[in-house]
């Protein structure tokens, strides 16, 4: 573990402790670190648990200044994968096929060893202090579920999803007219129906939490927190939307790799609102084909682009941290797009990107991070959903907030998108009258985001209750 005895004994005299235990998806431990950082600015010393591998990724990928890192104590643990693969049965839907499948499922497995050591750490770290608080992840309820027996400890669920989603899970949407959508897709259609199981299982396990935490803001969701929060029976002085948790504004000398300084450069030349940023997260695996058309569809729409192509995040069952050559554009691509666009194959600093006045969308997975991010910056997007929670923060996106254009409509997430049909989704955000007011609309609801976190704004204010209530 890479945090001391020393730091440890340090704590000795304190009266509070937090403890952050994400899943182990990067979307999740991203979300957790950012919350890491901004309890840790109301100097309450932090530690953050995970296991070897995605301790060391979350680090290399965090676009937190250092100084913010070393205010947090790590705690990594190696996993341990099991040889046999998870049962899954077989779905006539081609994404429960998918590398998606290959490269997530293995984490639920594994993750639940966690228990043991975490509840070592959570038992050693509870003696030295006069409150032990637990913020975990949902999807990891069943690893720190021994915090019943910790006399001074007490728990707190954070959701890094859309609270939109979180409502669907309770078939909540359907019941007013605020979520103007017909064909609200059933939550239990975006999962493969083993990890439907392994959520049903976690969720059976939560019986301690103290209150909910949700990486969402109510100048985005305000209005379905007033109207559902009491439906779901969560008590309102136990209940905190605490987004957006990443920095809304950063210069760029506190950019973390001087390596990701040329592609702001380059955003430095082109004109305002010009360049379209692509990127689909890290659980996104496209075939050969798919990257075909998306590369035809960038090159007929005639928009200036950055693309950030990467395979998806694998399992590495050795620990290590290698990644392969990545998935290829077509021959002669890239030289064709000289000047008009870039491909990037590793990590790229997207806030910072996002945040560019020359970035003027953002063709997106629609993960709630990636969608944080974007509305935060005044970003519009062209939506893409594939799985999860995706096809609800997209219908959220272009059918209640209008900051979007859907790529494709969920009916067809099992047949390839053509290029034509990416060119024609790109020209509509990028290039057209409609673009224009959705963009518009994006830069005022971004506005208020941000406003949001300073002091006296809404997040700020959800912020101080939260560390009011756990310091109580």
């Amino acid at each position: 573990m890479e945090a001391t005895s020393a730091a440890m004994k340090d704590s000795s005299t304190l009266s509070l402790v937090v403890v952050m235990v994400p899943f182990l998806g990067q979307s999740h431990l991203n979300q957790f670190l950012q919350l890491a950082n901004v309890v840790s600015s109301y100097d309450i010393p932090v530690h953050y648990i995970s296991s070897t591998l995605h301790i060391s990724r979350v680090k290399s990928r965090a676009s937190n200044p250092i100084h913010q890192l070393t205010k947090i104590h790590f705690h990594d643990y190696p996993l341990q994968f099991s040889s046999s693969p998870l049962p899954m049965s077989h779905h006539e839907d081609p994404f429960f096929n998918s590398e998606f499948v290959k490269i997530s499922f293995p984490l639920f497995e594994c993750s639940t060893n966690l228990r043991e050591p975490v509840a070592e750490l959570l038992q050693s770290l509870s003696q030295t202090t006069k409150r032990l608080v637990v913020v975990y992840d949902p999807m990891m309820a069943s690893v720190v579920q021994d915090v019943v027996r910790i006399p001074n400890g007490e728990a707190y669920s954070f959701h890094c999803g859309s609270f939109v989603f979180f409502a669907n899970m309770f078939n909540l949407l359907g019941r007013n007219d605020m979520f103007p959508v017909m064909d609200i897709p059933p939550w239990e259609s975006c999962f493969p129906a083993a990890l439907n199981r392994f959520l049903e299982r976690e969720i059976e396990v939560v019986k301690f939490q103290a209150g909910e935490i949700f990486n969402t803001c109510r100048a985005i969701e305000g209005a379905f927190l007033e109207s559902l929060v009491n439906d779901i029976g969560v008590e309102k002085n136990k209940f905190w939307a605490v987004g957006p948790l990443h920095q809304t504004t950063m210069t760029r000398n506190e950019l973390r790799r001087d390596q990701d300084k040329w592609l702001l450069d380059w955003l430095d030349k082109q004109e305002p609102n010009s360049v379209l940023y692509i990127s689909f997260g890290t659980t996104t695996v496209f075939s050969e084909e798919e990257i075909k058309e998306i590369a035809i569809g960038l090159e007929l729409s005639g928009v200036k682009f950055i693309w950030a192509l990467r395979e998806g995040d694998k399992c590495d069952v050795l620990g290590t941290n290698e990644e392969g050559e990545g998935p290829q554009v077509p021959d002669g691509f890239e030289e064709r797009m000289k000047g008009m666009g870039i491909v990037v194959r590793e990590w790229v600093p997207q806030v910072e990107i996002l945040g560019h006045s020359s970035t003027g969308g953002f063709m997106s997975h629609c993960g709630w991070n990636s969608c944080m991010e974007s509305i935060s910056m005044g970003v519009p997007l062209v939506t893409w959903p594939l799985h999860t929670d995706q096809p609800i923060n997209a219908l959220l996106i272009t059918h209640v907030l209008k900051v979007g254009v859907a790529v494709m409509e969920r009916q067809q997430r099992d047949e390839v998108v053509s290029s034509s049909t990416i060119s024609r989704a790109v020209r509509t955000l990028m290039a057209s009258n409609e673009g224009g007011e959705m963009r518009k609309r994006a830069e005022e609801l971004g506005a208020e985001v941000r406003k949001s976190t300073e002091e006296g704004g809404v997040t700020r204010m959800e912020w101080d209750s939260f560390i009011a209530h756990i310091t109580r």
